[in-house]
Formats: structure tokens, sequence, C-alpha cells
């Protein structure tokens, strides 16, 4: 079955925040193909169903941050009124409850693989980087070692030292 959206563009849409993945109010409901405010609506409508491990809202410092990483608009005219309210992965998996369409669930379903892939990127690298530290460690441990090695290879490459020989010269006289 083919993604209602690319992996790609969820994965280009999820931020960390607070030490959480997450996901902007206004991207989930481009993707949900919903106005934002409409599923904030639908949120605050079962608020019970969103503990604050499942959604927050930015403090105005982070809304700054991202203002700057990803020219999210400017509030006023035009822009955003409110400050945005991201979305941990339960919180978006509990969205599909509250967004009771069958995009919701082909969305859900494609952002929960995203969150997927890259909690087995991000364990493949944490994986990686601790051989490479064993790696590091097991070299330093031998390093004196194969110092050793490398001496005594050298001394046995280099050419003795000719040793002074003392000619005697000796005169007889008749």
């Amino acid at each position: 079955m083919d993604a209602i959206v690319p992996i790609e563009l969820i994965e280009s849409k999820i931020y960390l925040i607070r030490g959480h993945k997450v996901m902007l109010d206004s991207d989930l409901a481009e993707l949900y193909g919903v106005e934002t405010r409409a599923l904030v609506q639908a949120v605050k409508r079962n608020i019970g169903r969103f503990p604050q491990d499942f959604m927050f809202q930015l403090n105005n410092q982070e809304v700054i941050t991202l203002r700057s990483q990803i020219v999210i608009s400017k509030s006023g005219k035009g822009g955003r009124r409110f400050i945005p309210y991201v979305f941990t992965e339960q919180g978006v998996a509990m969205l599909s409850s509250v967004l009771n369409s069958e995009r919701a669930i082909l969305v859900n379903i494609a952002i929960m693989r995203a969150f997927v892939k890259l909690r087995e990127i991000l364990s493949v690298n944490k994986e990686l980087a601790h051989k490479l530290a064993q790696l590091e460690r097991k070299i330093e441990k031998h390093d004196t070692e194969i110092k050793v090695i490398f001496d005594a290879i050298r001394q046995l490459m280099a050419a003795p030292e000719p040793k002074e020989k003392k000619i005697v010269l000796t005169c007889t006289l008749f």
C-alpha cells in the first residue's frame, strides 16, 4: 500500500523539543487536511485524552527558536495568533481517535511508521557509536605493546655499528 504521505515529508516535520520528538499542530493539520484551529478545537473538546506527555504548548523562547529554524509565520495579521501546540508520538496516535476520518487514520499510520523509522536509525547510530568506542579502547590498550614491537623491528633492521678495529703497525729493524 502506497503511503498517503511520503515518509520523508513526515520525518522533516519531526522536531526535538524538551527532549521529545514532536510535531507541530500546524504541520499535523496540513497532513490531515484540516485547518489548525479545527485540529486544536477537536483536541480541546477531548483534552482528557492529551496529558502533558502527549501534547504541550510551546513557550515564547521555543517559538522564537522554531521561527528562526523553520520559518513559522509571525503572530499578527496573516500569521499565527496563538502559541503552537506540539504532539509527541503518543499524542499523534491519540489524534486519530479525535479526528475521525479515513485520511486521519491513513496519515496516522504513516506518521507512526516515520517515528518507528527514526527510532531504528537512532538505535543503529547508538550501537555503531558503542562499537566504535569499544574498538578505540582495544586499540589504546595495545598501543604500548604495538610500539614495543615496532621498536624491536627497527632495531633488527638497523645495520650494526662497525666496531673500531685497531691496526697495529709493527716495524722491525735489521
